[in-house]
Parts: C-alpha cells; structure tokens; sequence
C-alpha cells in the first residue's frame, strides 16, 4: 500500500513529541502478531526509529477472520476510502461473514455507535449516496439527509451543493421541508356554520349588498354614490 511519504513524516514527528493517541490492532498468531489496523501508524514509528508500539488485542478468533475479512478489514484503514465504501465493508463484515458489532467495533478501534451511524449512510437514496462519494456532500450532510423520503433528498442535495450550506444550514433547512409536508397533509379546518339570527340582524342593520367571507364581512358598493350613501350612513351611526 502507497501512503504519503508527507504524511509520513508529519505523524512520525507527532507521534516523536506526543506519543501514539491511538493504539494499533492487532489479533495473535501463534507466537507472532498480524496488524489489523494501524499500518501507517506502525510505518511512521519505524520511520522515527521506534522499536516498539503500543497495540490493542483484538479478542478475535483467526479462524472466524478468514482472508476476505482480512482484506475488509485492511480495506476499512484506508486513508482515502469514502463513507459509502466504508458502510459496505461494515455490512459485509456483519451480514456476510458473521462479526458481532462487538467485533468490529474492536477490530476497527470505533464505537458502536459510530458504526451504526455509518451503517445508516446506505440508506440514502441512491442520488444522495452518489453525491456522497463524489464529495459533494459530507458525511454530516448525508445523516441530516436521512430524515427525508428518497423524492426530497434529491432535491436538497442540488441546493445543499449549489449553495455551499453547511450542515447547520441543512439541518434547518431538512426542519423546514418536513415542516411544509406536514402542513399540506393536514386538514384545512371547516368553516364555523354562521348563525341565522345573526345574519337577519345583520341584514337588518346593514342596508348594503354583502357577503360574509372566510376572511370577514365584504360590502359591495358598485359606484360613488353608493359609497357616499354607505359615508352618510356611517356618519350617521356614530352619532
């Protein structure tokens, strides 16, 4: 595997000045170790002349860890591998070759909780999914994203990416469309029947053309001389 001689150097210096934050994992064979993860870790030790490492023992049986769960799990270590790839080699790893979340959780050095939430990432729509891998969105995007029907995240990952949101921005944005959806599917209350008496004590006290509407009374005054007859009126009762 090809990693960054840069890069290389930069985390052998860190790991010089502040020791190694995170531990590599390893599971036993006989009286050797096999890295499971952490390769570049243990390359920048021996890059800095380090004759030791500090290591976790993945409580693992080799035989259950064939060589394709090996190779998922090495896979999983890359530096460029993106979210989308990353929950494929969990649900793999899971459904097809029997790790406990338990297990990987060891394996990988993450919580349960951190792989759950990758594992979720897959139920994308395949749009959202796709924008993920090309970048477009972030990982903390794509989880926002989740509380949308397939319909809608397309939609919004074309504004989130057009419009450089941050994920703040999506979140309100995600609140809003769900919003909007819930008002559309709610019943418009009905109308209030008006009473009768009323309306003949209104016809009574109003000798205009009217019509009660949902938003209130409308007076129709079809010319100028209606509307001075209905002023004169007006001046008359606040008398």
């Amino acid at each position: 595997k090809d990693f960054d001689p840069r890069r290389l150097e930069e985390l052998g210096e860190s790991i010089r000045r502040h020791g190694l934050l995170q531990p590599v994992v390893v599971i036993p064979n006989g009286d050797r170790w096999i890295l499971v993860a952490g390769e570049r870790r243990l390359r920048a030790h021996k890059l800095i002349g380090a004759e030791t490492i500090r290591a976790i023992v993945a409580d693992v049986d080799l035989d259950r860890l064939r060589m394709r769960e090996l190779a998922l799990v090495e896979n999983i270590q890359r530096e460029n591998l993106n979210p989308i790839e990353l929950a494929e080699a969990y649900r793999e790893l899971l459904e097809v070759h029997g790790i406990t979340h338990e297990e990987l959780a060891a394996i990988v050095h993450k919580s349960r909780s951190q792989i759950t939430n990758t594992l979720r990432l897959l139920s994308l729509s395949d749009y959202a999914r796709k924008a993920l891998t090309e970048g477009r969105l972030s990982q903390g995007h794509a989880k926002v994203l989740l509380a949308l029907p397939e319909a809608k995240q397309r939609v919004l990952v074309d504004t989130i990416a057009g419009r450089k949101l941050s994920v703040r921005e999506t979140e309100e944005l995600v609140k809003r469309t769900r919003a909007g959806k819930n008002m559309r599917n709610s019943k418009q209350p009905s109308s209030r029947e008006t009473d009768p008496k009323l309306l003949q004590r209104l016809e009574k006290l109003l000798p205009f053309p009217h019509r009660l509407t949902r938003k209130g009374l409308e007076i129709r005054l079809p010319d100028e001389a209606g509307l001075k007859a209905f002023i004169d009126f007006l001046d008359k009762n606040d008398r």
